[in-house]
């Protein structure tokens, strides 16, 4: 079956067994996206979707019901009060600096409880780069409460908020480019009773990217005032071709909304550029996606154990709460491999060859592989990483099962040189 593919016999009879031993995780991953998909078709029928909701609106975007009916269906689903769903925020870090920017004036503060964010938000921020319009640079005050191992640390992070002077307290749930483990929603809510039991006037943002459906709960559920996400991840299912996501209580949301567009404009501006079908068919889609998504990523997992590799997170048989899969290969030389393969397994653009470049925002050269439909979109195939110690692969992605089981098999054997067996 795999010969005509270029798989070698070794890695083919690895698959076999590392699929049997991801079966029972299989069948947990597709009961929560039966979960998930019997609440986002109750809540199109409920919002009675229809084709009309599909069409393009020009111009300013004054009245445009199937965008206004996109975004109720988000706060419903997240049980939230509204949302923000919009072509014009172009990624996750877009949507988080539109957000920060909307919630903070000169002179409040920012803690994120997490430790240090994603390598782009520190731009934001303004704590990494050199731009004058970070969020510091506006007279934006800033502090971070590390994690204690994988942890919040609920003391500190109590005894901060007994201060009064907290405006915005952020959560980074996946783990970005750090080696910590990603946030569960409990551990997620443990943090929140935390800032609210001392402080419930302080806004709790949790930057949401990659996490959305992985679990029975999203942070909404669990206290969180707004959270926060990519089209181009989870939600969009490989259909959207951009756009991001705010949803959360409806002051919050036209706080934003009025950085996003205009004062006293907020939500009320903004053609939906033809693409509202994408966005409800992606979020349609989504839960069946995601469950793909982490079903290659648990059989990466194995494939990486069988072959030998120690330093996987999560193990195949843990815990997920995001769609990312990390291996230390300690070799620059197997990093560039790993990526290699996973582009040669790629739709499109296989017969390219990623290099380790500068990429802006970030402090490392990266090395990218994502032979994708959607440019960068993180929930099909890829993988990337930096070129520093210990050489750690961040996988993520996969519209299928199929084609992701493929990807993976296609990257192990290019990584541990089996193709020659073929």
């Amino acid at each position: 079956m795999y010969f005509e593919y270029n798989i070698s016999d070794t890695t083919a009879n690895m698959a076999k067994t590392a699929e049997a031993d991801c079966r029972e995780i299989f069948e947990k991953i597709d009961s929560n996206a039966l979960l998930w998909s019997s609440r986002i078709l109750k809540a199109f029928q409920d919002e009675r979707v229809s084709t009309a909701d599909f069409l393009e609106i020009t111009g300013y975007g004054y009245s445009d019901t199937g965008r206004d009916k996109l975004e109720s269906i988000y706060a419903r689903i997240f049980g939230a009060e509204d949302a923000l769903v919009r072509p014009q925020l172009m990624s996750g870090t877009h949507a988080l600096a539109v957000t920060l920017f909307g919630l903070l004036k000169h002179g409040e503060t920012l803690v994120y409880i997490s430790g240090e964010p994603y390598d782009t938000l520190r731009s934001v921020i303004g704590t990494a780069g050199d731009s004058r319009n970070s969020l510091i640079r506006h007279g934006i005050n800033y502090e971070e409460i590390p994690l204690s191992g994988n942890d919040f640390d609920l003391a500190k992070i109590r005894e901060r908020m007994k201060k009064g002077d907290v405006k915005v307290a952020a959560i980074q749930r996946s783990r970005g480019y750090s080696h910590r483990k990603s946030l569960t929603i409990d551990k997620i809510e443990e943090a929140i009773k935390a800032v609210k039991e001392v402080s419930p006037e302080t806004i709790v943002m949790v930057d949401n990217c990659y996490g959305e459906f992985t679990e029975d709960r999203e942070p909404t559920h669990v206290g969180a005032d707004v959270f926060v996400g990519s089209m181009m991840k989870n939600l969009g299912a490989g259909f959207a071709l951009s756009g991001g996501y705010c949803v959360g209580k409806s002051e919050i949301i036209n706080d934003i909304a009025e950085r996003f567009s205009a004062p006293c404009v907020g939500k009320s501006l903004g053609a939906n550029f033809n693409q509202l079908a994408s966005f409800y068919k992606g979020l349609f889609m989504s839960p069946t996606t995601v469950a793909a998504t982490l079903k290659s990523m648990v059989f990466a997992a194995r494939m990486l154990e069988l072959s030998g590799f120690t330093d996987i997170d999560p193990r195949y048989d843990e815990k997920r709460t995001d769609i990312v899969q990390t291996v230390d290969m300690h070799s620059p030389e197997k990093l560039i491999k790993f990526c290699k393969g996973i582009q040669i397994g790629s739709p499109v653009e296989s017969y390219c060859i990623p290099e380790p470049s500068d990429m802006p925002g970030y402090p490392h050269p990266e090395i990218m592989a994502a032979g994708t439909f959607v440019s960068g979109a993180t929930n099909e195939l890829s993988c990337d990483g930096p070129l520093c110690e210990p050489y750690t692969a961040f996988m993520q992605g996969g519209l299928s099962y199929d084609y992701g089981k493929l990807g993976i098999m296609r990257a192990i054997d290019e990584m541990l040189d089996l193709h020659e067996e073929i």
